[in-house]
């Protein structure tokens, strides 16, 4: 691809929050157009795009208009249907990573299921469809003295929304009412110390680059700090490295995957989620590795070499709506890098920005 070709190329990224922002920015660094679609007025990625369409992800006309006017499809969360995705695919437009990826990826039945296929160790999970199914499984979890479990949706779910713990068969009903009765999953509870997480990136021809493994620290179920590289045996990074290899080739990949892991007490790793996508965890890529995690997936989906993950130590910190009186004192530090979102309302749990420093 030469230079005239590059001018003239556009991704189109599907969302647009903080991660489609971050990504518009490292595509507009390497001089690519980005054309946002999004069903959300005020999302922070408009702010840093001159091109968005403003619509619904289930209008097909919309998705087809915005599809003609790009060369590649990205996106930035996983909870786009992908029905219009499909169509788009087989009217030849290249999405990046495919449908069928991000349809794994919004089951946590099918995501565990594969892990498992591929030898990646996984908690002990059943699917839920009933609140009788529900009160039998916590029978057999009361019988075998398992409990306490995990109640969650298959879909829709992040930052510990749509999950409830039960500790007792006597919560059956009230934890099926929490999920809204919706499918779901029960999983047993695992004994860990540490949750980590690794991106890995494959490209076009198949090349393979992984970010390093980092500890990732949650307050009420939302990340507020990563520790880079994570504290653990080289066994550990080898088995987590291993695994999203095994993945993203078994998923024919082109993009990023993101997964999450428990550390157990004998330093194995128990696969939690993963996510075709930047991550969170992700974020302090941007000031401390030689290639982010958005250039990265930028390079990956528009077809070109990955880029170097050579690092230096580092720690993320996530900024929150009630976090955002520190921003003053967080300025002081000349070290820190910090990066805001654009949104207007600093709501309590909402991820306002972050901030990056030397670890």
């Amino acid at each position: 691809m030469n230079y005239r070709q590059l001018q003239n190329l556009t991704l189109g990224i599907l969302g647009g929050g903080q991660l489609g922002r971050m990504t518009a920015l490292a595509a507009h660094q390497l001089g690519i157009k980005v054309h946002v679609f999004t069903d959300q007025p005020q999302a922070p990625a408009r702010e840093v795009t001159s091109c968005h369409t403003i619509a619904s992800y289930h209008d097909l006309s919309a998705l087809q208009e915005f599809a003609r006017q790009v060369h590649y499809i990205t996106y930035e969360f996983e909870n786009i249907p992908t029905t219009g995705l499909e169509l788009l695919l087989q009217q030849g437009t290249i999405i990046r990573p495919a449908p069928d990826v991000l349809a794994v990826s919004q089951d946590r039945v099918a995501e565990k299921t594969l892990a498992s296929r591929l030898g990646i160790s996984v908690t002990d999970f059943v699917a839920i469809n009933s609140l009788p199914q529900l009160e039998q499984e916590l029978a057999n979890h009361t019988q075998q003295g398992t409990l306490p479990c995990i109640l969650k949706t298959r879909n829709m779910g992040y930052d510990g929304k749509g999950q409830v713990r039960i500790t007792q068969f006597e919560q059956a009903e009230y934890a099926w009412k929490t999920v809204q009765q919706m499918p779901a999953i029960l999983e047993s509870v695992v004994d860990f110390v540490q949750e980590v997480s690794i991106i890995t990136a494959r490209s076009v021809s198949g090349d393979i680059k992984h970010f390093p493994l980092v500890t990732n620290i949650h307050r009420q179920h939302i990340l507020a700090e990563t520790r880079v590289p994570a504290i653990v045996d080289i066994s550990v990074r080898q088995q987590a490295e291993q695994a999203a290899e095994r993945l993203v080739r078994e998923l024919n990949l082109v993009g990023l995957l993101s997964v999450e892991f428990f550390v157990t007490r004998e330093q194995k790793l128990v696969f939690n989620e993963m996510a075709p996508r930047p991550h969170n965890s992700g974020h302090w890529t941007q000031d401390f590795c030689t290639t982010s995690q958005f250039e990265q997936l930028v390079r990956a989906v528009c077809g070109w070499p990955l880029g170097s993950v050579a690092y230096r130590p580092a720690k993320m910190l996530n900024l929150l709506g009630q976090d955002m009186q520190q921003l003053p004192q967080l300025l002081q530090n000349p070290e820190a890098k910090v990066h805001l979102y654009g949104k207007k309302d600093a709501k309590t749990g909402r991820k306002m920005g972050h901030v990056n420093l030397p670890g």
